[in-house]
């Protein structure tokens, strides 16, 4: 079964990698963000649109002790899918040079993550009760902001790699 794994993350890769022959001015490690967090985000986007209307029905979530709104609910139910291929993709696909052990990798990835979600909570409250926008061109938006905020932590924290030191020559 392993064996298989390891032969799935090579062919993903060397698709990905392939597809970035055109683009060698893009580090390849930001190119393969981009395409595993490309193809995470397509995932998420699409999971919410199919819960918000075809699961949750645009109804809001009556739980016996809470009410929760129908775009919020819906994240919160596509929400560990997302987690577990979003780590995933990013530790064995993406960051493979990280110097931390796993363990380490997904605490960090769930504090960074953490601060995805508040991102995807305040920005999904204020632009569809605020702003009335429809819910799932707020979740697009609000993606795009994480995105951004999920990269700069993954990278330089999350999926830490040694920095190569650069020794001086004394003439």
């Amino acid at each position: 079964m392993k064996q298989h794994l390891f032969n799935l993350r090579d062919f993903i890769i060397a698709v990905i990698d392939w597809f970035h022959i055109p683009f060698k001015k893009i580090p390849i490690q930001t190119f393969r963000y981009a395409a595993t967090g490309g193809f995470n985000t397509v995932l998420d986007i699409f999971l919410y649109f199919m819960v918000y209307n075809f699961v949750i029905n645009k109804q809001d979530l009556n739980l016996v002790f809470v009410t929760i709104s129908p775009h919020i609910a819906s994240f919160l139910i596509v929400f560990p899918l997302t987690f577990t291929t979003g780590f995933l993709l990013a530790k064995y696909i993406t960051f493979t040079n990280s110097i931390l052990r796993g363990k380490v990798q997904l605490f960090r990835y769930i504090l960074s993550v953490a601060g995805a979600i508040l991102l995807n909570y305040v920005f999904l409250k204020l632009f569809v009760e605020v702003f009335g926008m429809w819910a799932t061109v707020a979740k697009i938006v609000t993606t795009m902001i994480a995105v951004v905020y999920s990269y700069i932590v993954q990278r330089f924290f999350t999926f830490k790699t040694e920095k190569v030191k650069k020794e001086s020559v004394n003439s």
